[in-house]
C-alpha cells in the first residue's frame, strides 16, 4: 500500500496490480460501499477515493488476531492517508452480516478474497448478497470449471496454496447458481487468471513443494453480479 512520501508497505499482495482486474466504477460518487473482510483497507480507501458517500469496512479474522496481521495496521492506514472521517469500520465477523447488524444495506458491496477461507461460503454469501442492493464484486479461486454441472472441491490441510485457512473452490457454474438464487439478474465474468498467469502460480507451488496440477487447474475469478 502506497501511504505517500515515497513509503509504501511491503505486503504480500500487491494491491495496486489486482485493482484494474475488479473493473469498480470509475465513480462512486452517491453510492454506499461495503467491504467485507478489508483486511488493512486498501480496497476501502480507494471506494473513498473514487467519490464515495458512504464506506463500511469490515472484518473480524484479520482484526482480532487470528489471521494476518492485526487491525493496527487498517488504523495506521486510515490515519496516515487521511480516510478517518470518511472511511467506518465495524468488527464483525461475515457469517454475522446483516442489515440490522450494518446500520442499513449498500449500494456496492465487495467480497474481496473471502469466499474460499470459510468453512460455510453459502450463508456467506446468501448474508452478502441480502445487504446489497445493486453489485456485488465477488473476487475468488474456482476449480473444476471444465465439468458441465455445479460443483465445488473441499480441501484438507493446506493443499490450497499452502494455506489451511482455504477450504473450497467452486466452479463458475456453482457460483452463477448461487448468486441467481440470491435475487441477481446479471451475472458477468470481468476477469478471469489468463493460462500464462495460472502457469506462473503453480511453477511458484511446485517449487514451493506442492501440486502443480492443482494450481494449474486453478483459476481466480472477478464477477459482477447485479439486481
Amino acid at each position: 500500500m502506497d501511504l505517500g512520501g515515497g513509503v509504501v508497505t511491503p505486503g504480500v499482495v500487491e494491491s495496486s496490480r489486482v485493482l484494474p482486474r475488479l473493473k469498480l466504477p470509475e465513480s462512486l460518487a452517491g453510492r454506499s460501499v461495503l467491504d467485507i473482510g478489508a483486511w488493512d483497507g486498501f480496497y476501502s480507501f480507494e471506494a473513498a477515493r473514487r467519490g464515495a458517500d458512504r464506506v463500511l469496512a469490515t472484518d473480524s479474522y484479520s482484526w482480532d488476531g487470528r489471521g494476518w496481521g492485526s487491525k493496527d495496521s487498517f488504523e495506521l492506514a486510515r490515519s496516515v492517508l487521511g480516510f478517518e472521517q470518511r472511511v467506518d469500520d465495524l468488527t464483525i465477523d461475515g457469517m454475522d452480516i446483516s442489515s440490522s447488524m450494518l446500520g442499513g444495506t449498500f449500494d456496492v458491496v465487495l467480497h474481496l478474497g473471502v469466499l474460499y477461507h470459510l468453512r460455510d461460503p453459502i450463508s456467506a454469501l446468501e448474508r452478502a448478497a441480502a445487504v446489497c442492493d445493486d453489485l456485488l464484486v465477488l473476487e475468488t479461486e474456482t476449480a473444476l470449471n471444465l465439468l458441465p454441472y455445479e460443483a465445488a472441491r473441499f480441501y484438507s490441510g493446506s493443499d490450497l496454496n499452502g494455506d489451511g485457512s482455504n477450504w473450497y473452490q467452486y466452479n463458475l457454474r456453482a457460483l452463477r447458481g448461487m448468486l441467481r438464487e440470491f435475487g441477481f439478474s446479471s451475472i458477468d465474468v470481468v476477469y478471469r487468471h489468463p493460462r500464462s498467469r495460472r502457469l506462473a502460480r503453480a511453477a511458484l507451488e511446485k517449487k514451493a513443494g506442492r501440486s502443480f496440477r492443482v494450481a494449474m487447474r486453478s483459476a481466480r475469478v472477478v464477477i459482477h453480479a447485479r439486481r
